[in-house]
């Protein structure tokens, strides 16, 4: 099963129109809602709240800026 960490910066696998949210956008894991799903808060370019709003982590893509043996 795939997981996520609390701070962790992901972007959406497919858009969400009804949210207004676009395949791509990036964002911030706020809250670890069960081993399936996480909640994310999207901000603007300013860090201006755009949305938070619950996703399956299966949706996300993790970002990561050091390479896997930096990370380990």
């Amino acid at each position: 099963m795939a997981t996520t960490q609390l701070l962790a910066t992901v972007a959406l696998l497919e858009s969400a129109p009804s949210l207004n949210l676009v395949r791509g956008q990036v964002g911030t894991v706020v809250d670890l809602l069960s081993d399936s799903s996480v909640l994310v808060e999207f901000s603007d370019l300013d860090g201006q709240t755009i949305s938070i709003e619950a996703f399956p982590i299966d949706q996300l893509l993790t970002l990561h800026y050091a390479t896997s043996e930096q990370v380990a």
